[in-house]
């Protein structure tokens, strides 16, 4: 191994998450249970209406809620992002770095703007409904890779919500063929359904002629498949990628390990948060695999991990109980 288990790149996002009821959703016209891109008028907009409701904040983002995972699970990771010089901004980076993560230098020189946030909104049945205005980090670009990193990671991994930005998406692109070009194995996850929906050329294209390792969610797999058929759909993802874990919530998880279907059980809990349970399943799993667990092993870590985080709020753990994830399946 090189100097780093795992080499992220994705938006940087202050995650901002409140308790709603459905009704609140329906009055503000907010799509339930999906990511909706929105501009900051509008995300100021819902903001005044949360305004008094508590509200836990943390540097958040689809891949650096799985590279915080992989950091406290004890694994080496480097996560390339885009902030702004703003006090979201300074706190985004101080966190990553309180996690345990490297990340692209930025030594002070942020540009002006606005760090991104997300609105996470949950109701009652668990449910999240995201209303992210990326701000900055919608200018992630080739800059913010760090090649020499890269070059020294046993994998990379790439969050699907890149691709709704045209910069990212190139950056998404170039990244996957340094690695390729290095050797470095390559992972992504499809990251949401409005993902496959509205830009699933996009998502073709940082899959190029194939990769190492893809994460889906059943109803982003058979979006992806255009099938209502999930026998369908995992062969269509045997195209897409040498091996697979598609996440099923209840019903647990199918793991494709390169020769071999994998059915690994859900933990059975009572949920009341699902915000980043597909995160934490993909950082559990990566840091699995690359810590000499089998795919079998690495899926029931990560089942464990992503069920303990749909228990409570928020997008991530402590570091010590994390710790002890690893300690009771052994």
């Amino acid at each position: 191994m090189g100097k780093y288990h795992v080499y992220g790149i994705g938006n940087a996002l202050v995650d901002m998450e409140f308790e709603v009821t459905p009704e609140f959703l329906q009055q503000l016209k907010i799509d339930k249970g999906v990511m909706t891109l929105v501009d900051e008028a509008r995300q100021t907009e819902i903001m005044a209406q949360v305004d008094g409701l508590r509200c836990k904040k943390s540097s958040g983002g689809s891949a650096a809620n799985t590279m915080v995972a992989i950091a406290q699970l004890g694994g080496k990771g480097f996560y390339s992002c885009k902030v702004a010089k703003d006090e979201s901004g300074y706190f985004y980076l101080e966190d990553l770095r309180r996690c345990g993560l490297d990340t692209n230098s930025h030594n002070g020189d942020e540009e002006s703007g606005i760090t991104g946030k997300c609105l996470v909104l949950v109701t009652p049945d668990a449910d999240r409904t995201m209303n992210t205005f990326l701000g900055i980090t919608a200018n992630l670009s080739e800059v913010e890779i760090v090649p020499e990193a890269l070059v020294e990671s046993e994998y990379l991994y790439v969050e699907g919500y890149l691709v709704s930005s045209p910069t990212a998406k190139a950056a998404a692109i170039k990244a996957r063929e340094i690695a390729q070009q290095a050797g470095v194995k390559t992972a992504l996850s499809l990251s949401d359904p409005n993902m496959v929906e509205f830009f699933q050329e996009g998502l073709l294209k940082v899959i190029g002629s194939g990769l190492d390792l893809v994460f889906a969610n059943e109803a982003e797999a058979l979006k992806m498949a255009k099938t209502n058929a999930l026998a369908q759909a995992l062969e269509y993802f045997k195209t897409l990628a040498k091996s697979f874990a598609i996440t099923r919530g209840a019903k647990g998880s199918l793991i494709y390990d390169g020769q071999k279907l994998i059915e690994i059980d859900a933990v059975k809990v009572q949920a009341i948060d699902t915000v980043g349970a597909g995160d934490m399943y993909a950082g559990a799993f990566l840091y699995g695999i690359t810590h000499g667990m089998s795919y079998s092993e690495a899926g029931k870590l990560a089942s464990l991990a992503a069920s303990r985080i749909v228990t409570r709020f928020g997008p991530r753990l402590e570091a010590q109980e994390m710790q002890s994830l690893i300690a009771s399946l052994r």
